[in-house]
Formats: C-alpha cells, sequence, structure tokens
C-alpha cells in the first residue's frame, strides 16, 4: 500500500507468494455475515468482505458497501498526505473507518525530515545522527504528522470522536525507503508505536506486511509480537479464507486475523 505501483503488484502476487506471506491481524468486531454476494449500490446489502483504499483511487468510484473499511491516511510515503482522505474516511463510515499508515526509515543522508539535534522522545545527537535513537525519534515524529493529519480530517468532516478510537494499521512494505542495518528499522517502527500508543492514546494497531518484506525489513523480528498482523498475498478470497485457516501466528508472531486478497479491481480484506 505504499504507492500505487506496490499496490498494483500485491493485486497480481503469485500463489507462491501468498503461501509465503503466511500473516495475522486482530481487529475488532467480526464482520458481517458470511455471503457471495457482490455490493451494490444505495441501501443494498453490505458484502461480506472489507475494502482498503488510498490516494490511488481518488477520482475514481471506491467500493460499494464495504463490510468494514480500511483508508491510508499517507499519500504513499512517510510525511505524505492521502489528498482523498475525508472523502475516503466519509466512505469508511466516518469514525468507524480504520487506518493506516505507511513507514519507513530512509535515514538522515536521504530524508530532509531527519531529527537531527532533536532531544525528545530520545536524544538524536547532530554530530552522530545514524543512531537507533534517531531511527526511534523520525518514527515518532512520522506517527504524530500521519495522527495530526487524521485528526485534521475528523474536525473537517465533523467527526467528534478521536482518530484514537479507532484501529491503526502500519504499513512495512520494502517499496518504502529502509536501512540494510534492520536494527535501525525496527527502531523507526518503535517510535511509530510509542507516539501512537503514548501520546495519541491509540489502543488497537497492528502491523501490514508480508512474511518475505516483514524478513528483509526487520531481519524477522518478533519484538511487536503482542500485536497483530494484517497480511497481504492471498491471490482470491478462497486463497485468503485458506491462510485464516490455515494459520495461527503471522510475521509479528501474532495471530492471523485479516489478509487481505483483489476483488473487482480493489483491494479487499477478510478477516480471520
Amino acid at each position: 500500500m505504499a504507492n500505487a505501483a506496490g499496490r498494483a503488484s500485491r493485486i497480481v502476487v503469485a500463489a507462491s507468494l501468498a503461501i509465503a506471506a503466511l500473516v495475522a491481524i486482530a481487529g475488532p468486531a467480526a464482520a458481517a455475515p458470511s455471503s457471495d454476494r457482490g455490493g451494490g449500490s444505495g441501501g443494498a446489502p453490505k458484502t461480506p468482505r472489507g475494502f482498503d483504499i488510498s490516494y490511488p483511487q481518488c477520482g475514481a468510484p471506491y467500493p460499494s458497501n464495504p463490510a468494514f473499511a480500511i483508508v491510508g491516511v499517507n499519500g504513499g510515503r512517510v510525511f505524505s498526505v492521502n489528498p482523498c482522505l475525508t472523502s475516503q474516511i466519509s466512505w469508511g463510515g466516518g469514525g468507524s473507518a480504520e487506518l493506516y499508515v505507511n513507514t519507513g526509515n530512509p535515514g538522515p543522508a536521504l530524508s530532509s525530515f531527519w531529527p537531527r539535534g532533536q532531544t525528545t522522545p530520545r536524544v538524536c545527537d547532530s554530530a552522530n545522527p545514524d543512531t537507533a535513537d534517531c531511527a526511534f525519534d523520525y518514527g515518532w515524529n512520522a506517527a504524530k504528522q500521519s495522527f495530526e493529519t487524521a485528526q485534521g480530517a475528523y474536525q473537517q468532516l465533523g467527526i467528534a470522536t478521536s482518530p484514537s478510537a479507532t484501529v491503526w494499521w502500519l504499513d512495512v512494505e520494502t517499496s518504502n525507503s529502509w536501512r540494510q542495518d534492520v536494527a535501525l528499522n525496527v527502531a523507526a517502527l518503535q517510535g511509530e508505536v510509542a507516539y501512537l500508543r503514548d501520546v495519541a492514546g491509540v489502543t488497537r494497531f497492528g502491523f501490514y506486511s508480508t512474511t518475505v518484506q516483514w524478513g528483509t525489513i526487520t531481519g524477522g523480528s518478533k519484538v511487536f509480537a503482542q500485536y497483530p498482523s494484517w497480511g497481504a498475498g492471498a491471490s482470491s478470497e478462497k486463497g485468503a479464507r485458506s491462510l485464516c485457516t490455515s494459520t495461527t501466528t503471522s510475521f509479528t508472531g501474532g495471530p492471523l486475523a485479516l489478509v487481505q486478497y483483489p476483488f473487482s479491481g480493489f483491494d479487499a480484506d477478510l478477516r480471520c
């Protein structure tokens, strides 16, 4: 979900990758009762499937009557904004729409947002900016920008609740910028989690990735094993159901609860 190319590539993922991408997420309440009917318009019954959308869907019709919705806050990379965020949150049911954010760690040489000289929550020494503490601050700042962006969208829509009341997902994909030192990448993700949990007050969040990408970026870290995962890689709803029933843990080490698959030109999602 990091960018349009990344989304397109997941839609055509081969079956072998689907098997490698065993993942899990824990969502809120269960989705609508299972059915094979597609969603219609207006007052038509909701489909049993959820959908996730973001900036690639701007200016085009959104999926009809989703059982649940997940909306991308960013425009495909860290510190960017989805230009259709307000309309997509409205499509997703306002405050009931779940949210996902792009993550990354480009390092001090490539990022104009690098926290050189920042002293809180950790000290990023300007003279030595390529450290785990600096990466943590980078992730912290990225989560802050994403959360404040969501707050602004809520205010525009007149949603009385805080974005902290919904589910948040951290999108971890190789299509974004990461370091070869996986410990620095893990530190950036820890910074994201720390801001959302300790400052924003988010109580429900997890990670989106695949087993392969998670291994490349984090070295297969189980630091986040307490959190659920949302997995990409299934080639169909049948494949998603198979992953849900055959796997009990995911790339984070947490439970398998959500799997993404292509449906009618969109990314659909099945709760496990």
